[in-house]
């Protein structure tokens, strides 16, 4: 009993000994390795990491299977700071060693490395086996948990990539070595960016312009030495017009805050000194990224101020009616994120909004997304614009024209020689990256009716059936131009006028489908004076009826303004028709109608002393009645100062 009791005791310590043979206490079988190991942790602790690394090299060389010395060099390495080695030797060490939650942490790691690169099902793999390590730390539970996710998302979007063919803008447009957020003016005449001839701090950021002319873009030039400086300035907005710019500059001397928002405005062809928006809109954080809504009266804008959802957030303000602007607010859910929510851009339209964010579920990193205005003038959650456009890598900003058939946005690439590049990029705009509403401008000039030289006006747009004021923009001073953005989907009142002048009254119906072409108008006001006469063409009757419609308010409440303005004025209505039906009728009718406004502006305050009537019915035609159109044209109310 003895000798089989002493036989099976020398049975365990022999195997023992095999174990303890097979794998050291580092988990090897080379004497030699381990020894090598044991001595790079030595060199380690006395902080020679590149002796460390040899001897780790050495190590791997005695034994190529040795796990633990792969992952004590990945650790060296990224205190080095070199990612492609912590991969490598991460990569290595884990695929030798069984599962144990003592490598909780690298398993993390090379998570993320894998997710870095792009490889999210080998990153998947291994945020799944980090959680099943059981970590403590609930907040890297809750990312990894949400890397998973993207990980899903992502592999599912690049099976269904979206179709677009980027084209890379010409040489001449691309010759800085960094070009980045891209807009346009309303009419696609003028692109707008930010370059730069490098990334080293001695190299200037500055704003260039470059001018399409029979579809070839210009050699970019420097948008005005009244606003590029020896300071930094970059991610401008322009308004539709091209009128307003607004734009970010770092530590100047007025700054308020890290990075500051300035504006400055063009009259003809030159720029005036940029102006900072001033505490109201600035802060003590950084405010950058602005974008412009098309008549430049409300602007969007990134800043990491407090009051936030996430790190950056995105905020609006609006312009008063005395050229100040109000307190920003914070755009709020959906659109900010707990992540980082950044880079606006306003679509002419005002209906969708684009954004950078690596807050909402995408491919990684910072991915850019579109959201849109619903009922009662809330934004959707935002949606992932899909790959290839988005990949694990960061993106910029987007721009889309204001017809949605052009895009223009910038990305990273990497030269020949290895440099790093942005550069700026066109493209024809898929279905399901467009505005929801697509838009088109009318573009022109304003003049003095009797001298035929330019004005300056005040140009407004409305919402005939919401009464609402849409837009509102100047004509240039020196050359009368004006641009105003009209959308699809919406029946518009322009408004033009200027102190002395009878102001100018136009319509556009876009309620129905209709080509969205550019319309070219001029305008011409004429001076208030005895005899002057306008036609009111946002009055609206029922045919054969000479009730106003209530969508007419807004024209009438033109007109009662225009009285006030000019308390010594005395106005004929006069009503004409064409020439279906019975003269007898058409006069009657054509006098009512009169009538009902002459009525309305007296209820409202106008001394019934200063307002006329008459109907003419189809006496004064202003083209022959052959035609629809021209009859159209003949039905109408006309406004005569006496």
């Amino acid at each position: 009993m003895f000798k089989q009791l002493l036989l099976l005791l020398l049975l365990v310590l022999s195997t023992a000994h095999v174990c303890h043979a097979q794998a050291g206490r580092s988990g090897t079988t080379s004497k030699k390795a381990e020894t090598l190991y044991y001595k790079a942790d030595e060199a380690a602790r006395a902080r020679d990491f590149n002796k460390a690394l040899n001897l780790l090299a050495e190590a791997v060389q005695r034994d190529p299977r040795y796990g633990d010395a792969y992952i004590k060099a990945a650790h060296l390495h990224k205190l080095m700071g070199n990612k492609p080695a912590v991969f490598e030797n991460l990569q290595k060490g884990l695929a030798l060693l069984p599962f144990s939650p003592a490598q909780v942490n690298n398993y993390f790691d090379l998570a993320e490395l894998y997710f870095d690169k792009g490889d999210y099902t080998q990153s998947r793999a291994y945020y799944e086996t980090f959680l099943k390590a059981k970590p403590r730390n609930a907040r890297m539970v809750d990312y990894a948990r949400q890397q998973i996710r993207t990980a899903d998302f992502a592999a599912e979007a690049m099976q269904k990539p979206v179709d677009f063919n980027p084209v890379r803008l010409p040489d001449d447009v691309n010759n800085f070595q960094l070009q980045y957020f891209p807009s346009t003016t309303a009419d696609q005449r003028n692109l707008i960016f930010t370059a730069r001839a490098g990334s080293r701090p001695d190299q200037d950021e500055n704003i260039y312009v470059s001018t399409q002319q029979n579809g070839v873009w210009s050699a970019p030039a420097s948008i005005s030495e009244a606003i590029n400086s020896a300071a930094n300035e970059g991610a401008a907005t322009i308004s539709g017009d091209g009128k307003s710019l607004v734009f970010t500059s770092c530590n100047r001397p007025d700054s308020q805050g890290d990075c500051d928002l300035y504006i400055s405005f063009r009259t003809g062809t030159e720029w005036s000194k940029p102006k900072n928006m001033g505490n109201v809109v600035n802060s003590k954080a950084w405010d950058s990224q602005p974008s412009l809504s098309a008549d430049g009266r409300t602007l969007y804008f990134t800043s990491t101020r407090g009051g936030g959802i996430g790190k950056e957030d995105i905020w609006m303000t609006n312009l008063n009616e005395d050229g100040s602007w109000q307190k920003p607010v914070n755009m709020g859910e959906p659109v900010n994120s707990k992540g980082r929510d950044m880079a606006p851009f306003i679509h002419v339209s005002g209906a969708t909004l684009y954004l950078v964010s690596d807050g909402h579920l995408g491919m990684g990193g910072l991915d850019i997304f579109m959201t849109s205005q619903g009922k009662g003038k809330n934004w959707t959650q935002p949606e992932n614009m899909g790959y290839p456009l988005n990949t694990y890598a960061d993106e910029g900003s987007m721009f889309i024209s204001a017809n949605n058939q052009k895009g223009y946005y910038s990305r990273q690439e990497m030269t020949e020689a290895g440099a790093l590049t942005i550069q700026l990029y066109e493209l024809d705009v898929p279905e399901n990256w467009r505005s929801k509403v697509s838009s088109t401008y009318a573009q022109g000039r304003v003049f003095h009716a009797d001298t035929k030289k330019p004005l300056g006006a005040v140009v407004q747009l409305y919402d005939v059936s919401t009464d609402s004021l849409m837009q509102q923009v100047n004509s240039d001073k020196i050359s009368g131009e004006y641009t105003v953005v009209l959308s699809e989907g919406r029946q518009y009142a322009l408004y033009v006028s200027a102190t002395d002048f009878l102001m100018n009254s136009l319509s556009f119906d876009y309620t129905s489908p209709k080509s969205l072409s550019p319309v070219a108008l001029d305008v011409y006001l004429k001076p208030v004076k005895s005899g002057a006469a306008i036609v009111l063409n946002n009055l609206f009757f029922d045919t054969g009826k000479y009730e106003l419609e209530r969508k007419s308010k807004t024209e009438l409440d033109k007109l009662i303004t225009f009285m006030r303005q000019n308390p010594t004025v005395r106005i004929e209505i006069s009503g004409h028709t064409d020439n279906v039906g019975s003269d007898q009728a058409n006069k009657l009718l054509s006098q009512r109608r009169a009538k009902s406004v002459a009525d309305y502006l007296s209820s409202h305050s106008v001394r019934k002393e200063r307002i006329t009537y008459i109907g003419h019915g189809e006496n004064k035609p202003v083209k022959p009645n052959t035609t629809e159109e021209n009859r159209s044209l003949n039905r109408r109310i006309e406004m005569r100062v006496l």
